[in-house]
């Protein structure tokens, strides 16, 4: 009988889903709401399982564990900065891989490429640009980077960015940033839907961000 081969990218790096947030500008849960037929978790799932990643959920939800394995923050009501640690905490390999549930257009290409780049520069922080802005998420973080975020969480310091570089400072490094302009233009990175850089980021937070990101997708994805 053959035997699965084995995936370096896959041992090495890990996804989550950061799913703790309380959903009250949308007024209902959104991990739930059902994007394009499916619910925004079980698509933040399957895009970090389609970039090769096994994959679970980061946050107080055991209720979403029938779409995969969830990482309970070690004290709760501390962000996505607190689910991002325990995940770091939980995870066999070098590399934590994160998306938040509420970013529904994001290519599973663009995750694939941060993971080779991090793997390849040895990155405290890969982290993406669009128009000339940082991303927070998705993030490629490394184990390393783990002491100095929990003691910015302990601290009370709970921004994820600022957290993100903190730890790269502490690690002789500035957190590597690449513009997704650039990826696309060279085809490094494309859209199933062939939707524009400047899209893939958008926040699903409201009613109307919901409705925008369903009517860009409209009968391109499934």
């Amino acid at each position: 009988m053959p035997t699965e081969m084995h995936n370096p990218a896959r041992s090495e790096a890990s996804g989550f889903v950061l799913a703790g947030g309380l959903s009250s500008r949308m007024g209902q849960d959104k991990a739930l709401l059902g994007f394009a037929g499916r619910p925004l978790i079980e698509r933040a799932v399957g895009l970090l399982r389609e970039a090769g990643l096994d994959t679970s959920i980061s946050g107080e939800r055991q209720d979403l564990a029938e779409f995969a394995p969830v990482v309970v923050d070690r004290v709760s009501q501390q962000g996505p900065l607190g689910g991002v640690c325990a995940a770091l905490e939980s995870m066999p390999g070098e590399w934590g891989v994160f998306v938040t549930v509420d970013v529904p257009l994001l290519p599973a290409a663009l995750i694939r490429y941060m993971v080779e780049r991090a793997r390849a520069t040895g990155a405290a922080v890969t982290l993406v640009s669009v128009g000339g802005e940082a991303e927070t998420f998705p993030a490629v973080v490394s184990r390393a980077a783990l002491p100095s975020l929990r003691d910015q969480l302990e601290s009370g310091r709970l921004k994820c960015f600022s957290a993100f570089r903190a730890a790269a400072e502490s690690l002789g490094q500035k957190m590597d940033v690449v513009a997704v302009e650039l990826l696309a233009q060279a085809g490094e990175v494309e859209h199933p839907a062939a939707l524009v850089p400047a899209h893939w980021f958008l926040n699903v937070n409201t009613p109307d961000e919901f409705a925008r990101a369903e009517s860009l997708v409209q009968g391109r994805i499934a």
